[in-house]
């Protein structure tokens, strides 16, 4: 049974605290869609202000909706088109502190202020997706969250 603890005010404790729970919800023997699920629920679950957590997964032409936490959103994204796009062509984490300011971007949510995509990328190198996540805050993602879930989608590819 999930308890959500009390989130830590200290950012570091909270990627602590994150990635132990994604090693202990996220289980190699399920099916992928089912660790893709939880791990969305856990991101909602943790990080505070974030209204939108799920991912978008590459079926060798575009970027489809997968597993998220969240309002309806965009069902496909073309490679190099939005945030996600931009992430999943260039293979590097996206961190957008005013949406309203970024070429392209996709409003799948109009409350949505900030954004961060990270690209998922298997271990032989090829695409698997990426993790989005919305904040209704503008400049809501830093540098520590940025390598908080850079941290937890490398647990995540250990498992594709």
């Amino acid at each position: 049974m999930f308890q959500k603890p009390k989130t830590p005010a200290d950012p570091s404790a909270l990627g602590k605290l994150l990635v132990e729970n994604v090693r202990g919800w996220i289980d190699p023997s399920l099916p992928q869609i089912t660790n893709l699920a939880n791990f969305s629920a856990l991101l909602m679950a943790f990080l505070e202000d974030v209204s939108w957590a799920g991912f978008y997964l590459w079926d060798g032409k575009r970027l489809i909706l997968g597993p998220f936490q969240g309002l309806p959103a965009c069902t496909e994204i073309a490679l190099g088109k939005g945030v996600c796009g931009t992430a999943a062509q260039t293979r590097q984490t996206v961190v957008v502190e005013d949406v309203d300011k970024f070429p392209g971007h996709i409003a799948c949510d109009s409350a949505s202020r900030s954004e961060i995509v990270v690209p998922i990328v298997k271990r032989d190198g090829t695409l698997f997706g990426v993790l989005d996540l919305d904040s209704p805050l503008l400049s809501r993602f830093k540098e520590t969250e940025k390598k908080v879930l850079e941290d937890v989608v490398e647990l995540l590819v250990d498992i594709l």
